[in-house]
């Protein structure tokens, strides 16, 4: 069976951002890794897609960036969960919980 890439739903990017977060601060192109990562490469997260999503959640105080040294030696901007975004997170994990439940529910009425 070979793996089919998917695009993501409206609105999971921010959710699946703040989660990769929780589990470690990283660069942008290591976020984007470890999305794909986290998808067992469903999912292909574009950069032209990723880092307007950081912009937005740094602006909305759910993330923090600040400049580090990459393991190539490279100057670049690492992020990391807000305890608003730690609060973000649940609120989204939740809503998401319950959104996707109900689909599946209605996808099993017979």
């Amino acid at each position: 069976m070979t793996k089919e890439k998917s695009e993501l739903l409206q609105g999971t990017l921010d959710l699946l951002i703040l989660k990769a977060l929780q589990l470690e601060s990283m660069h942008g192109f290591g976020l984007a890794q470890k999305l794909r990562a986290m998808s067992k490469d469903v999912f292909q997260v574009e950069m032209g897609s990723l880092y307007p999503a950081l912009c937005r959640l740094e602006a909305q105080g759910w993330i923090k960036g600040e400049w580090g040294i990459s393991d190539a030696n490279r100057k670049a901007r690492y992020y990391s969960l807000t305890a608003a975004g730690r609060k973000q997170l649940q609120a989204e994990t939740a809503q998401w919980e319950l959104l996707s439940s109900t689909i599946n529910a209605m996808l099993k009425a017979t």
